[in-house]
């Protein structure tokens, strides 16, 4: 099989952050990037200079932009406001990712098939599109689905400790991002979304979110209520031997038991990392477990992931 060749629709944090996971990937190549407000030397400039989300040394900094899709002559920049006036078919673009949080529905996303895209991927929680997460559910992905999101960031790290701990018992979560000052309270639809991955969860998450100006990397709070009784250790126990398994969260679901800060986490490849030591345990029913994970980096890594599966099924 030759390279899975992508093209990215919006070009922000997301954008910008699956283009650099492609450069990195060797079986992948990025070949367009439409946005409607960014032009291509801005493009460049942020490639070069937006580092937030990942330690990276400066010696690499040049090289990727090098590589960089807007750097050269196979690549295609394009600025059109409707998804199925862009010329995908003529890039040689695939797999369209749908990152402009515009287009996040199946009806709006299906334009890009109409440029000649062979699939689309919604990085983004979606009403009526079907949601895969990485070492959670991509396996139950079919070749006749053309349209999926790869749901939300929150969802990622949730999915996977969620799983691990439902017996099923998991009855609740409340999500979280740490903070210093100015903290604002949202809504979020990443509760919703662990159901639609996980069916035995269905109707029996919510949640909420609390949006705060730290550099990258949130924490997730999950709440649960166990039809089971089980120690906090034993829980702890269950998480640990998945996270070091070579099951299908292995690089997926991370434990730790340090003294750590977010910025610790600034470039991890996992999805969640349970942190152990911050323990709330009620007694053995009720639980609250809290989980690191990179809510841009990361995310956008298996965006590229998802693609990858979804290319080996074809």
């Amino acid at each position: 099989m030759g390279k899975i060749k992508i093209g990215i629709n919006g070009f922000g944090r997301i954008g910008q952050l699956v283009a650099r996971v492609a450069l990195q990937r060797d079986d992948v190549e990025l070949v367009a990037v439409n946005d409607l407000f960014i032009t291509t030397d801005y493009m460049m400039n942020m490639i070069k200079t937006n580092f937030r989300a990942v330690k990276i040394d400066t010696a690499s900094r040049r090289p990727i932009c090098l590589s960089m899709i807007v750097c050269t002559a196979n690549g295609s920049t394009m600025s059109s406001r409707n998804p199925g006036e862009i010329p995908w078919g003529e890039t040689g673009a695939d797999f369209i990712v749908e990152s402009t949080g515009v287009f996040t529905d199946k009806d709006k996303a299906a334009a890009h098939l109409k440029g000649g895209a062979k699939k689309v991927i919604i990085s983004t929680p979606s009403k009526d599109a079907p949601m895969f997460i990485v070492g959670v559910n991509e396996l139950e992905y079919k070749p006749e689905l053309d349209i999926v999101s790869n749901a939300s960031c929150t969802t990622n790290c949730l999915a996977p400790l969620a799983k691990t701990v439902d017996g099923p018992s998991a009855k609740g979560w409340r999500g979280g991002r740490a903070a210093s000052f100015n903290i604002i309270p949202s809504s979020t639809g990443s509760a919703k979304a662990v159901g639609k991955v996980l069916p035995s969860l269905n109707g029996k998450l919510t949640g909420m979110a609390f949006r705060v100006p730290t550099v990258d990397v949130s924490v997730a709070d999950l709440t649960v209520r166990l039809e089971k009784k089980a120690t906090y250790n034993e829980i702890k126990a269950a998480i640990k031997e998945e996270s070091e398994s070579e099951g299908k969260l292995k690089g997926i679901l991370g434990y730790t038991e340090d003294d750590v800060v977010s910025t610790d986490f600034l470039g991890d490849s996992r999805s969640s990392i349970f942190y152990a030591k911050a323990r709330i345990a009620l007694n053995d029913n009720f639980a609250k477990l809290v989980s690191w994970y990179g809510n841009e980096w990361v995310y956008s890594s298996h965006v590229i992931d998802l693609i990858r599966h979804i290319a080996s099924v074809q």
